[in-house]
């Protein structure tokens, strides 16, 4: 049987409905706890248990399917950032040891990862065992990248609209280096993923903070109903895309 590959291709839609499941995580996270009364704790407790489902139907899939991997991708993003929170704000944890230590994880995922699979490509994503190195890194990007932009805008100061600023000019230099410069791409892959994340959690809260915190104030409802549309549609998309390549596969 012919193995396909469990996540999609690196394209600009890739990269866009990933900016976005990055804010909705930030957004959605803010939005359960506080504006739809939860609270914490039942908050946290209905998203694991709908990521646990979510994971678990995509790992018992044989092939890529678009809306199954991307709401694996939005509840991991709303996981990571209520694991961050937990620490910040539930245990007083400092930023600068959440986003050592979450740092230090993803370094050593990355380190078994490589030395049980030799590669860290996500094009190879064609075994159970490097699936489950993906998900680990991809929560613990999540983790560390609402971390360190926590850092940034709030106990550095940076605020939310330089956060966005920074974090994109970092990401666009990573870019240049790929495209123009040959830098390898599986590092400037993971380099741009982390970033995505500290990018995506800054625009959230410039979003729906009040104008009083220096924010837009959209509120986190109307943020990520609109994230969440345009995520939708993106995916809707890919489906049709999915679904003529699979025809052609057929055909051959």
């Amino acid at each position: 049987m012919r193995k396909f590959n469990k996540v999609p291709e690196v394209t600009l839609g890739f990269w866009i409905i990933k900016i976005m499941s990055t804010t909705v995580g930030e957004t959605g996270a803010d939005y359960l706890a506080v504006n739809a009364g939860w609270g914490q704790i039942v908050s946290r407790g209905v998203t694991i248990t709908l990521l646990a489902i979510a994971l678990f139907i995509q790992l018992r899939l044989h092939r890529y399917v678009p809306s199954i991997y991307w709401l694996t991708v939005v509840l991991v993003s709303v996981v990571g950032t209520q694991i961050t929170d937990a620490l910040t704000d539930g245990l007083g944890v400092s930023l600068y040891l959440s986003t050592t230590v979450f740092a230090a994880t993803l370094a050593m995922i990355f380190f078994l990862w490589y030395r049980f699979e030799r590669t860290l490509s996500i094009h190879s994503i064609v075994t159970r065992r490097r699936e489950l190195f993906y998900w680990a890194t991809i929560l613990c990007t999540f983790a560390l990248g609402t971390a360190a932009g926590d850092l940034a805008t709030e106990a550095l100061g940076l605020g939310f609209r330089w956060g966005v600023v920074v974090f994109g000019f970092l990401i666009a230099i990573t870019f240049v280096a790929w495209r123009l410069f040959s830098v390898n791409a599986v590092l400037t892959f993971w380099i741009a993923y982390i970033l995505t994340r500290p990018l995506g959690a800054a625009l959230g809260d410039l979003l729906t903070q009040s104008t009083t915190y220096d924010g837009l104030g959209l509120g986190a409802m109307r943020t990520s109903a609109i994230f969440l549309s345009v995520i939708v549609a993106l995916v809707t998309l890919s489906h049709f895309g999915e679904s003529k390549s699979g025809a052609r596969v057929k055909d051959k």
